[in-house]
């Protein structure tokens, strides 16, 4: 992403002070546990979505780093969330904030990310970046308890994971576009239409990352560890939707049953991959991605855009 770095490299610089700033505590341990967090350096690329959208449509100003700011805090809280509820010792490589702290501090700490958010966007009035990313968080939680509720059952169906994913995965990022346009120029129609345009690079984005689940690479997390948890993903709904009944119910009983038993992930994978689950699952991916690129693409032709098809295209090229 050479490009991209070239383009907001220094606004990406500056953004991280300001981030380290904005998570400050009075308290002793909270502030270790925030020095310990920022030193968990993500490739940080929803922030690199709110500068590009900024950047795309307008100027970047103070706004936009508190916009960037409000994004990192959210997405950093419901991570901190995220691994109590799924009981994960380890976040990027680092032990997670529950393995060292336990759950109750863990679950503290994302409630003093959520609160911090809140004070900067109200000290400073930006309300509607609050409006725009509370949507965010609202349908974060509303996709989640939709992937629970369906896992128990396994009521697999394509409109509902893309339901789950347009609501977990694709909406921060949406608002991290709409929240940065809006920043720059204060236009309601550029914000709604680059919303959509991070929501479609979001779905491409989380697509991405359920095909990893089928791979070998060694990309932070186990092969067919989506399969162990039973969460609906697009090849294995693809599979069972083509698949005859006795091969179906077989499929079934594993992911409710035997997701544990190495050799039984292993033939989901390999059945997977034969019915051409992994292959429609890219088919989608890309034309998810290309829907994003031709909104791009209305925007003039700029160094700025040429640098954020960049980003979009890593979203789906990426190795890890």
């Amino acid at each position: 992403m050479k490009n991209v770095k070239r383009i907001i490299g220094s606004e990406l610089e500056i953004f991280e002070s300001k981030f380290a700033d904005a998570v400050k505590s009075n308290t002793p341990m909270l502030d270790r546990i925030m020095k310990y967090l920022i030193r968990q350096k993500g490739k940080k690329l929803r922030p690199m979505f709110v500068f590009l959208s900024a950047k795309l449509a307008g100027t970047i100003n103070e706004s936009t780093y508190r916009a960037a700011a409000l994004v990192e805090l959210l997405h950093t809280a419901t991570l901190v969330h995220d691994d109590v509820v799924d009981d994960s010792m380890e976040r990027r490589g680092f032990f997670s904030i529950n393995a060292l702290w336990k759950n109750k501090i863990a679950v503290l700490v994302g409630d003093y990310l959520l609160s911090k958010g809140l004070l900067l966007s109200t000290s400073n009035n930006d309300f509607q970046h609050l409006h725009i990313l509370s949507e965010a968080v609202k349908q974060m939680s509303e996709g989640e308890l939709l992937q629970i509720e369906k896992a128990r059952k396994l009521n697999l169906d394509e409109d509902i994971y893309f339901e789950i994913i347009r609501n977990k995965t694709a909406s921060l990022l949406s608002s991290a576009c709409a929240v940065g346009a809006y920043s720059a120029t204060g236009n309601h129609d550029v914000t709604d239409k680059m919303k959509k345009f991070g929501e479609l690079v979001g779905i491409a984005f989380q697509i991405k990352d359920d095909l990893f689940d089928y791979g070998k690479a060694d990309i932070g997390k186990p092969t067919g560890n989506d399969i162990k948890e039973k969460k609906l993903t697009l090849p294995i709904i693809y599979t069972l939707n083509r698949v005859d009944k006795t091969l179906r119910r077989r499929l079934i009983y594993i992911l409710k049953n035997e997701n544990r038993r190495r050799e039984s992930v292993n033939f989901v994978i390999e059945t997977v991959t034969g019915a051409g689950g992994i292959a429609y699952a890219e088919k989608q991916m890309l034309r998810y991605r290309d829907e994003a690129l031709n909104i791009l693409h209305s925007f003039p032709h700029s160094e700025v855009r040429d640098a954020f098809e960049e980003l979009v295209r890593y979203t789906t090229d990426r190795k890890y």
